[in-house]
């Protein structure tokens, strides 16, 4: 796990330099060794930056950037299987200088070109520079678990880790990209490809990007998608053959993410996916693993009591730590450095907390995330089927919907007695004028709906084409909740959950690893029956049954509780501050984005009381503790 930036400056004012500051402010995702390597030409200026943390092959012999054959590498992550890769390439006379799996990528390279990314199985963000044919190469694992960001504007071809880099060269024009603003307040992150930033853009998960240094042509090629394994042909096995094959895979997944020359722990919360990577690698192991968990005083968030009672039926070496208020204030400030754009998920909070905890005792830790879009986790599954066959059969729904937003729901008499009826109401009179489920699951999830974001704004924005969209893509006889999980797959996992995990794990120097979003895992999973996934109700089912075959159920039976904080009552109190601070009218009006009353009022409402818009003033909390850091 390591940090990657560099740049090609065909102004040619990038200096070597720029090079070595745009690499280290990433030093916290690579604190172990850096390297550089600047190249001139009439062209342009070419540059390659890399941070390491050291997981493989200690020694100097891991270093990058690392070169053979006029082919030039930096690389952030891991491939898995690169032994086998490896063992392959002997056959072909290549000889190793180190146990690196970056060594294998760049001679794979050399022996195979792109094909070779079929090959890997890995987490992964990769830059090539082929000198022979004058060529960059960028390119991100399937699932998306490494991010790579670039800038191109002008001349100036900037990549990165992260878009802290970028900031580090005046050549960075930071413009507020508004069309992502509207979109990070619908739905607290910022989906691929966009960003924060105008000419800046996040490469999409599954796919590399070429710029040829002859011609400046910069061009984007799809190699993987999630979506085409949905659309294939269903697979017609028994549920026991299902079970069987899907806890092989699961297990291989697993082995492979404990290979490693430095201590590897695993985050525990207690549910099932978390629970069930911990059972697979305790189980036929004499030592104890290490597990993590982050717990809280207030027992409706608290997770930790189940968390500690599964790891004392598995036998691991467990460690749990309380947040608190005082912990979340301490972080708070820190959001806007270690995610460089607005990111609201509050989960942020403890992932970051746990990585710290874990960071004491291993390099490496596993983390269970994907279960839930791959298995069928989440509640909006069951409710968006049931709503989208409730709204389908009704008719004339678009007149009906219509006449729903005309009404103010607070207005209707009983409303003050339901909680967040306001909000709930807003969101079904829209979803009757959606034309599919995909659209009525964004706006059932939408943190400020669409007609509230014009509302809130006061700058001009236009509609963003995302991978929401790609439901177009999928076959129209699939199931609802098969189009739900794709699309999850490839919005809230990819942009939510796995940008947590990776910044919260590098901002302490933790390499996260993912055992269930093994490629092989996500291409049989998704082409099996929906009902082994949700069936009757039951919300995951077949990775439940695999869970039980380690844990007996009356231990995991419980309610799902997700992973997030007692933000609610903390704004009230110990971090009340922040909502006068920056919810400030002189600070509205310097920004110019944000109507003030719309603002205000929803500021003022939560003070009296009025709690259910917490999650509106934490996604506005943490866009101005952004725009700060970055702008003022």
């Amino acid at each position: 796990m390591c940090g990657i930036a560099g740049f090609c400056d065909f102004s040619k004012k990038l200096s070597k330099n720029d090079l070595e500051l745009m690499t280290d402010v990433l030093h916290h995702r690579g604190p172990d060794d850096s390297g550089y390597s600047f190249y001139e030409s009439e062209l342009s200026n070419v540059g390659l930056g890399h941070r390491r943390l050291s997981i493989l092959d200690l020694t100097s012999h891991g270093h990058q950037p690392m070169s053979f054959d006029n082919i030039e590498i930096i690389f952030n992550g891991e491939v898995y299987n690169f032994k086998e890769i490896k063992n392959e390439l002997l056959k072909y006379d290549y000889t190793f200088f180190s146990d690196s799996d970056t060594e294998v990528i760049l001679k794979a390279y050399h022996k195979w070109g792109l094909q070779v990314i079929d090959k890997f199985n890995g987490m992964f963000s990769i830059i090539i520079y082929d000198i022979k044919i004058n060529k960059l190469f960028l390119i991100r694992d399937r699932t998306g678990v490494k991010p790579l960001y670039y800038y191109w504007d002008k001349g100036i071809f900037l990549f990165s880790s992260e878009l802290k880099s970028f900031h580090q060269t005046n050549n960075f024009k930071k413009d507020l990209n508004k069309d992502s603003v509207a979109l990070y307040l619908q739905y607290g992150y910022i989906p691929q490809p966009h960003t924060i930033f105008k000419n800046t853009y996040k490469l999409e998960s599954g796919s590399y990007l070429t710029l040829d240094l002859n011609t400046k042509e910069l061009n984007k090629y799809k190699y993987w998608d999630i979506i085409d394994f949905y659309n294939k042909e269903k697979i017609k096995i028994s549920e026991e053959e299902a079970i069987k094959e899907t806890e092989k895979l699961l297990k291989s997944a697993c082995e492979y993410r404990m290979v490693s020359d430095v201590p590897v722990g695993v985050f525990l919360s207690g549910g099932y996916d978390s629970s069930l990577v911990a059972s697979i690698l305790q189980k036929d192991r004499t030592e104890k693993i290490k597990t993590f968990t982050i717990g809280f005083h207030e027992n409706k968030f608290n997770e930790a009591p189940f968390a500690k009672k599964v790891a004392d039926y598995l036998g691991t070496n467990h460690t749990e730590y309380y947040c608190t208020a005082k912990d979340a204030s301490d972080i708070l400030p820190l959001l806007p450095e270690i995610y460089d754009e607005p990111f609201s998920d509050n989960s942020s909070i403890p992932t970051i907390l746990v990585s710290k905890i874990a960071r004491k005792e291993v390099t490496v830790s596993l983390s269970a995330d994907g279960g839930d879009e791959l298995f069928g986790g989440y509640d909006k599954y069951i409710q968006v089927e049931k709503l989208n066959n409730y709204i389908s059969k009704i008719p004339y729904k678009a007149l009906i919907g219509k006449l729903m937003t005309s009404i103010n729901p607070s207005k209707i008499p009983f409303s003050k007695n339901i909680n967040k009826f306001d909000h709930r109401y807003n969101k079904i009179a829209q979803s009757f004028s959606s034309k599919n489920p995909i659209e009525i699951m964004s706006l059932i999830t939408n943190l400020f709906t669409p007609k509230e974001v014009k509302n809130l704004l006061l700058i001009d924005f236009r509609n963003q084409t995302t991978s929401f969209d790609d439901i177009s893509f999928l076959r129209e006889d699939l199931s609802i909740v098969d189009k739900m999980l794709a699309i999850d797959y490839k919005t809230f996992q990819l942009d939510d959950i796995l940008t947590k995990v990776d910044r919260a794990t590098m901002s302490v120097s933790l390499e996260g690893r993912e055992p269930l979003l093994d490629y092989r895992l996500i291409e049989f999973v998704s082409r099996l029956d929906n009902n082994l996934k949700i069936k009757n109700g039951n919300k995951k089912y077949l990775l439940k049954e695999i869970t039980h075959k380690y844990i007996p159920k009356e231990i995991m039976d419980r309610p799902k509780m997700g992973f997030s904080t007692p933000i609610i009552g903390w704004f009230q109190k110990e971090l009340r501050d922040y909502l006068i601070d920056y919810f400030n009218e002189d600070f509205l009006k310097e920004q110019k984005i944000f109507n003030i009353k719309v603002v205000q009022n929803l500021r003022d409402e939560y003070l009296a009381g009025k709690s259910d818009n917490i999650h509106k003033i934490w996604v506005l909390i943490v866009f101005q503790l952004w725009y700060f850091k970055w702008f003022k």
